[in-house]
């Protein structure tokens, strides 16, 4: 299953007509920065490509993902709380692997008795010239106590994160809510 995602920055000091312009469009969800995102900008999440044309905003970036461990549909995301996008940078031949240990450690982590969180998705985009993948995790959590505590989780699952941590060149998170 193919998406598309795009970051998108509005002309004035806040994202309030981009939100209400892209809410008319089909969507797999639309997020709005809390921390790591300037207030003008948003990341749009579509399993069909958007005419930005129509669209007054600055196209930051553009990426064609493919849904590996999750989601299993296109079916929009509905859930309020935090959902923070991780960006995991691996080498194209670890790209596999990290998928593998990410649904391997989401059997425990998803589980946790002190906090609710779900990985909606997990998407990798074609690799770079450098033969380096730029995967993208993005997980629920119904909030920021979930995602403190969630660092933290099962031993297993610790396990399982720390083997993708060893496949990891790098790795940042952006914190966002869902524009519903």
């Amino acid at each position: 299953m193919q998406f598309h995602f795009y970051h998108l920055r509005a002309p004035l000091n806040h994202n309030a007509q981009l939100v209400t312009a892209l809410q008319q469009r089909p969507r797999w969800g639309l997020f709005s920065g809390l921390f790591g995102m300037a207030a003008n900008e948003v990341y749009l999440v579509t399993p069909q490509a958007v005419d930005l044309a129509e669209v007054d905003a600055e196209c930051l970036a553009e990426e064609v993902w493919q849904a590996t461990a999750r989601p299993d549909n296109e079916q929009p995301l509905t859930k309020n709380g935090l959902y923070v996008f991780r960006k995991f940078h691996v080498p194209q031949s670890d790209a596999a692997e990290l998928v593998k240990l990410s649904r391997l450690a989401w059997q425990t982590f998803e589980s946790g008795d002190d906090y609710a969180t779900q990985p909606v998705g997990l998407f990798q985009p074609e690799a770079d010239s450098d033969g380096v993948v730029r995967m993208q995790l993005i997980t629920w959590y119904d909030g920021f106590t979930s995602w403190e505590t969630s660092r933290a989780p099962d031993p297993e699952a610790v396990a399982y994160f720390r083997r993708r941590r060893d496949l990891t060149l790098t790795t940042y998170a952006v914190a966002t809510r869902l524009v519903t």
